[in-house]
This record gives structure tokens, C-alpha cells and sequence, in this order.
């Protein structure tokens, strides 16, 4: 665990009390302040103080000016579509904001041997980018710890110290409010529309993920370059076209230029630097990283770790020995020449669309609550589907928009993988990737993702 200093005997508040919640209420504690927990739940109060900590009903009129700062859970809105009524008290009453994000940096300050600090934001591959730079680190050799927007609050680690390095994964909402943001090495995936109703709109959401960089000023920043917002955040950080500062990443372009650039063309890797190219790693039979969407988390994973210094034949054997996320084009089994795939992840048309672009012949399950627009943005990437199964809540809606796209409506999840697995031939891949969310039939993707895995595995194996 980190200590957070600097509140010793100051009244701080800390409103969300979930897993970052509770992680920073004990590192504030360990730092000697008075920690004023509080949560809208019962339950999320109950844990608190089940834990040992103090709730302090922060909705009340005279509770919040009593606050040296308020410290917020990143879910928790502070400005659009409205403040959180605690926020908005500290907003009138002059109270600092802050996460724990902006407080594991003010703790950095405090290190004698503090580590770098990769932080990886972005719209989509965020939590796959960060998973890949800490196994490469970890197969090098060095210490690392992950936490953020993926697995654990980032209160609750122990630095690795000097020689170690800690990966933090980002989202918009967390970088939108951390006061300090330090990073060694900033990376900035790619950018598409979402969180809308969150930032005000889509300038609002850029300007969350572009002050990683506008207020972090990392030593590199790895950016790609794939939407004009990347084109223009590497433009504003770059002082001209040779500066190595900024690291341009691409999947599916060959950029050009003198600066430092990775980008992946047909499956092969390559690095260029002073207008040369320097290093290249061939992607096509790495399991793990399947697609043009996974080629770019490398692009950007490889940029990073070479920006930590680490050679490139090193960061090819830890790509090569990568085995993905769960739920994110995760390769479940593979049996007489059919391959089963978890793209559980895949909760928007975004997200599947990748997902259906990465493999050649496929029988699609997909479906649950869909999401406004349905399949439509879809259909021009539906050209490998040799057979889609439509299941959950939306199941006919989806189906009325597939075309001429074979398809069957299963409505279960047991129904689309008996038939799925039934009617599989070889050199097809059976994939989940429902482009809806999981909550008409699941309480969240990763169940969802965990169903498929184990019918898939007892039809296999029945």
C-alpha cells in the first residue's frame, strides 16, 4: 500500500467507496488523516466500516466545508451532466477535488527511488496495451505493478521501486480530474466517440485524455496517429518534425517522416528513426494478438517499452509469449481445426467491428441490450460472418438488420453455442463478440464471457 502524506490531521474527505474508494481511505489513513468516508449505498458503507473506517454523511449542509479536500471516485460525475451533490457543495464551497490518481503522484514526490510510470489512455485496446507492457516488463525481468482503470486501485500497490515500473491504465474520467499528472511515458491508443453525456460532447472527452499529456508533459509520449485527434495531439507535442519526444503509432499505415514512428502494415511490426528503419517483428502468428486492432496495442505497447529502453528482440519474445486478456479476443480452445474466440469486451459496434475484421470465415454470436443504432454501422464489415447467432434482448432487432447475412435467432447463449459448435467447419472461428451490452442476461460482460468459455468447453468436450 501506498502512504499518502501531506493531510496529517486535516479532515479529508473521500466520496465512492468501492475498490479505489477503499484503497485510498487506507492510504490517507496510513498518512495520519482524518478520513470522512462516505458512499449513496448502505452497502458501499458497510464495507467501509466493516474495514475500520469512519462514515461521515457528506450530504449534509455544513459536512463538506469542514474538508481540507475531497477525494472522488472516478464514476462519480463532477461536472457533466451535472456535479454529484457532494462535489457540487465542494465546488461552492471552494473545497480541492482531487482522485487517487492525482494523489499516487503527489505520493510519488515523497519517494526516495520512485519508478517510472507508464500511463495508457485512449478510447478502445487501453486495457490490453497496459496488460502487454507489463508481461513484456515482467519477462524481461523487472518489477512492475498494474493498476488504474484495470485490476487494482492504484492506492493499494507497493512501488517496485527505481528500477521498477508501474503501468497504469486510464480512463477519461480519471485523468479529467487528477490534479498531478507525472508520467514518465504517456500513451494515447487511438480516439472514437464515447462517455459523451459525461464530458459535454466530444471536445469535452478529447480534453480529458489530452491532458495526460498537456499537463503530464511526459518525457515520450507513444500517440496514434490514426484520427486527426491524434494527428493533432502529436502535433502539438512534437517541437518539429525530428523531435523524438513524440512516438507516432499506426495500424494498417506506413508513416512517413524523420521523427520516431511503429506502425503495423499486413501483419509486420516496424520501427523507423531518422527516416530508416531500425527493427521489425512479424505479428501474423502470435496468438494472442489477433487482428489490426491487436497489431496496434502492440504498436503501442512496443513503442512504449522501447521508450523504457528495453531492445527490441526482448519486447518480441514477450509479445510472442503473450496470451491476451480474458474476454478480449481471448482464443478459448481449439478443436479439429475450428478456433473459439471470447470477445466478450466487444460491448459496442466499435469494438465488434475489430473483432470481425481479425479472422476470415466466422460464425458470429452476438446480441444482449443493444445500444442506440443497433447493427447498422455493422454491416460493412460483415463480409467474413459465415453465419450469425442472434441471442438476448435485442436478438431480433439485430437480425432484421443483418441482410443477406445468414443468420438463426437463438435468444440463449447455450442455444447459439450448441449450434455454433454444430455446424463449424475447419479454418472457421466460432466468436463472441455480441456489440451489446450483457445486463438483459448477464450482470456484466466478464459473466457473460465466462458462459460462452464454459459451454463452449463441455461441448467440446462432451
Amino acid at each position: 500500500m501506498i502512504t499518502v502524506q501531506g493531510f496529517e490531521g486535516l479532515r479529508v474527505g473521500v466520496l465512492g467507496l468501492g475498490r479505489s474508494g477503499l484503497a485510498t481511505c487506507a492510504a490517507l489513513a496510513a498518512g495520519g488523516a482524518e478520513v470522512c468516508a462516505w458512499d449513496d449505498s448502505a452497502e458501499g458503507r458497510a464495507k467501509a466500516e466493516a474495514a475500520g473506517f469512519a462514515c461521515v454523511d457528506l450530504t449534509r449542509q455544513d459536512a463538506v466545508p469542514q474538508l481540507s479536500v475531497l477525494i472522488t471516485s472516478p464514476g462519480i460525475p463532477h461536472l457533466f451532466p451535472k456535479p454529484h451533490p457532494v462535489i457540487a457543495a465542494a465546488l461552492q464551497a471552494g473545497v480541492p477535488v482531487d482522485n487517487d490518481i492525482g494523489l499516487f503522484f503527489r505520493a510519488l514526490t515523497d519517494s526516495d527511488e520512485p519508478p517510472k510510470v507508464v500511463c495508457v489512455t485512449g478510447s478502445n485496446g487501453k486495457s490490453t496495451t497496459t496488460a502487454l507492457i507489463a508481461h513484456v516488463l515482467n519477462e524481461a525481468g523487472r518489477a512492475v505493478e498494474v493498476a488504474g482503470n484495470i485490476g487494482t486501485g492504484v492506492l493499494a500497490i507497493d512501488l517496485p521501486g527505481e528500477d521498477g515500473v508501474v503501468v497504469l491504465e486510464l480512463s477519461s474520467y480519471q485523468s479529467d480530474l487528477a490534479r498531478i499528472l507525472a508520467p514518465d511515458v504517456a500513451v494515447f491508443t487511438n480516439f472514437s466517440p464515447d462517455h459523451l453525456d459525461r464530458h459535454g460532447g466530444l471536445g469535452g472527452y478529447f480534453a480529458a485524455k489530452r491532458r495526460l499529456f498537456s499537463e503530464g508533459a511526459p518525457a515520450r509520449a507513444v500517440i496514434g496517429v490514426d484520427e486527426p485527434e491524434g494527428q493533432y495531439l502529436a502535433m502539438q507535442y512534437a517541437e518539429d518534425a525530428q523531435d523524438s519526444r513524440a512516438i507516432r503509432i499506426s495500424s494498417g499505415q506506413r508513416l512517413q517522416g524523420q521523427g520516431w514512428s511503429v506502425f503495423a502494415r499486413r501483419g509486420h511490426l516496424a520501427e523507423w528513426r531518422g527516416g530508416r528503419q531500425v527493427a521489425s517483428i512479424d505479428l501474423r502468428n502470435i496468438p494472442g494478438l489477433p487482428g489490426a486492432h491487436n497489431h496496434q496495442n502492440a504498436c503501442a505497447a512496443y513503442a512504449a517499452l522501447r521508450a523504457l529502453g528495453l531492445a527490441p528482440r526482448g519486447i518480441e519474445a514477450g509479445l510472442t509469449s503473450f496470451k491476451g486478456l480474458p474476454h478480449r479476443s481471448q482464443l478459448i480452445a481449439e478443436k479439429d481445426g475450428v478456433r473459439y474466440v471470447n470477445d466478450s469486451k466487444a460491448t459496442n459496434v466499435d469494438s465488434a467491428a475489430k473483432a470481425l475484421q481479425a479472422f476470415p470465415k466466422i460464425r458470429w454470436i452476438a446480441g444482449g441490450l443493444g445500444k442506440d443504432g443497433g447493427l447498422e454501422a455493422l454491416v460493412p464489415h460483415l463480409g467474413a460472418v459465415v453465419k450469425a447467432y442472434m441471442i438476448g434482448h435485442s436478438a431480433r432487432d439485430f437480425a432484421l438488420q443483418l441482410g443477406d447475412t445468414p443468420h438463426e435467432i437463438c435468444e440463449t447463449m447455450a442455444r447459439a453455442v450448441a449450434r455454433a459448435v454444430a455446424e463449424a467447419e475447419p479454418g472457421e472461428v466460432v466468436l463472441l463478440a455480441p456489440a451489446a451490452a450483457s445486463f438483459d442476461q448477464y450482470p456484466d460482460f466478464e459473466k457473460r464471457g465466462e458462459d460462452f468459455t464454459a459451454l463452449v468447453q463441455a461441448a467440446l468436450n462432451g
